[in-house]
This record gives C-alpha cells, sequence and structure tokens, in this order.
C-alpha cells in the first residue's frame, strides 16, 4: 500500500484527522505492544503510539496512516509503517498553489528495518495526494530507538516543519516559471525513467513521456513547473497508464501502469522527482 496514495489511507475529505481507532486499521504495527523479537535488549522499544499521543498533544494531527506489506508473518505486528500530520494550526494555501498544506511525514518500524524519520511533505487537497520533500538538509529527523524518542520526534517535527513551509514558499514560485514544450517533456521523460528505469535508467515500457505529462483534471492543465510537476508526479506514482505491447507471439496487448505501492520506493519517487523539478526551476531561474 502507498501512504500516498492508498484511498483507504485518509479521511475521503482530507481535512478530518483519523483517530487512533483508524491507525489501527491503516497500521496495526504501529500500535504493537513489544519490538519483534528479533531486537537484542539494547533496543529501545518506544511505541509509535506513544508518539502519536505526544504528536497530538502538540497540535500535529494524524492525517493518513499505512504499513508495508511483509510476506513473514511473523513481522506483520511490528513492520514498518508511516505516518502523515499536520498542524492543528495549518490552514491550505488557498491563494497561493490550490489547497496544499505542510505536512510532516513519520516513519518507523518496530522490527529494526527503520529509526524513526521525520521528512517534509506537502499534501494537496484537490487531488488528495501527497508529497515527500527532496533529502536535503532540514527536510529530515532520523531519531534512533533511544533516550527520549517522543521528544526529540516532536522537536524534529517542528524543525521538519520549517522546511515544509519552505517547500510550500518553493511550489508557489514554480507558478511563476513557464516551461517550454520541450522543457516538459524532459521532466516527462525523467519521470518516466524514474519510475519504470532499471538501475541502469533502461526503461522498455511502452508508456510515454506525453502520458506522464497528461493532466487528470482541468485544474492541472497548463505550462507552469507547478502543474507540470504535480502531473508527471502523479501520473507516476498513482499509475493508470494504458499502452500496447506486442506479447511473444506478436499479439497486441494492452497494459496499464500500476500504482506503487511501496512506502521505500514511494518515499524514494517522490524525492527524485522533487529534486528534478527543483533543478528545473533553478536552470529557468525560478
Amino acid at each position: 500500500m502507498s501512504f500516498i496514495n492508498n484511498r483507504h489511507a485518509f479521511r475521503p475529505d482530507g481535512v478530518t484527522a483519523l483517530s487512533d481507532e483508524d491507525i489501527r486499521r491503516l497500521a496495526p504495527s504501529a500500535f504493537a505492544a513489544e519490538a519483534h523479537d528479533s531486537r537484542s535488549h539494547r533496543y529501545a522499544y518506544i511505541p509509535t503510539a506513544e508518539v502519536i499521543a505526544g504528536m497530538r498533544e502538540n497540535g500535529f494531527l494524524p492525517m493518513s496512516a499505512t504499513q508495508a506489506r511483509t510476506r513473514d508473518s511473523g513481522r506483520i505486528g511490528h513492520t514498518k509503517h508511516m505516518l502523515r500530520f499536520r498542524h492543528a494550526g495549518a490552514a491550505p494555501a488557498e491563494r497561493r498553489v490550490g489547497d496544499t498544506f505542510p505536512e510532516i511525514v513519520l516513519l518507523n518500524a518496530h522490527d529494526g528495518t527503520s529509526a524513526y524519520r521525520v521528512m517534509s511533505g506537502l499534501f494537496r487537497l484537490i487531488c488528495l495526494n501527497g508529497m515527500v520533500v527532496a533529502d536535503r538538509q532540514g527536510a529530515e529527523v532520523r531519531v534512533p530507538h533511544k533516550g527520549d524518542v517522543v521528544h526529540q520526534v516532536i522537536e524534529g517535527s517542528y524543525a521538519v516543519l520549517d522546511d515544509a513551509r519552505c517547500a510550500l514558499d518553493a511550489a508557489e514560485a514554480w507558478q511563476g516559471v513557464t516551461l517550454s514544450r520541450d522543457e516538459q517533456r524532459v521532466l516527462g521523460e525523467a519521470a518516466r525513467t524514474l519510475r519504470f528505469g532499471d538501475a541502469e535508467g533502461h526503461t522498455d515500457t511502452p508508456v510515454t513521456p506525453e502520458q506522464m505529462l497528461a493532466p487528470r483534471r482541468a485544474a492541472d492543465a497548463g505550462n507552469d513547473l507547478w502543474r507540470v510537476f504535480n502531473r508527471v508526479q502523479e501520473n507516476a506514482i498513482r499509475g493508470g497508464l494504458t499502452a500496447w505491447i506486442r506479447d511473444a507471439q506478436n499479439r497486441p496487448r494492452r497494459v496499464t501502469s500500476r500504482e506503487v505501492t511501496g512506502i521505500d520506493g514511494d518515499v524514494r519517487l517522490n524525492r527524485a522527482l522533487w529534486q528534478i523539478t527543483e533543478r528545473m526551476a533553478e536552470l529557468k531561474g525560478g
């Protein structure tokens, strides 16, 4: 499941916070009663549930939740999970970038596969779509499983929230950067390679750069960098792009791109797309 795109990961209106019961249903590993038995005595077990409670007390409301799939039945209750928080005082930047909120993205696991990671992100209400800002100084705080984890996560959240607000400023600036058709195709090709390419960057998908650039709603049609970014990001993450190939018998066969469902893949792809868009803004002087 994808923390960004799973339609069951958040309230349908995109603005109502999740209850503990909601989170328990979407990401039960956040409420693990103890660490996985593979952890040693040196592992300080701080349940994510305590962090959620501490975040709520400081005005950070959980807006979405998910956990990673695993084939190991013994890890289901302890596996990696991710939650997105929005500060109670946050209001959509409606006049600037179209109902977009700064958010905190929290990643953790109770089986040793992840420390607490606090990352900056944005959530766009019009398409119920979340983003993760490129990995850079100020965009992420890592908290190991030791010491006062709850306090460290909360402090890190305030620091990362500042970066998320800076990302919102960047999005506003991107609205004023106009891309030519060739420049848009560059982003479409980059998104296509990031989504479908192998480790060497080779891809044989029939999905075209033009499909990566296609708007899913009238509000996203346009030539400014913000809307182009939103189109390639949503098409890359959500999938659903249809194309035709020839099978081994040379018969035409329709294929449809899949939604990105893994937590790590989701974060990696989102961050790479954000970084490429930042680079395009720099080249354009935005």
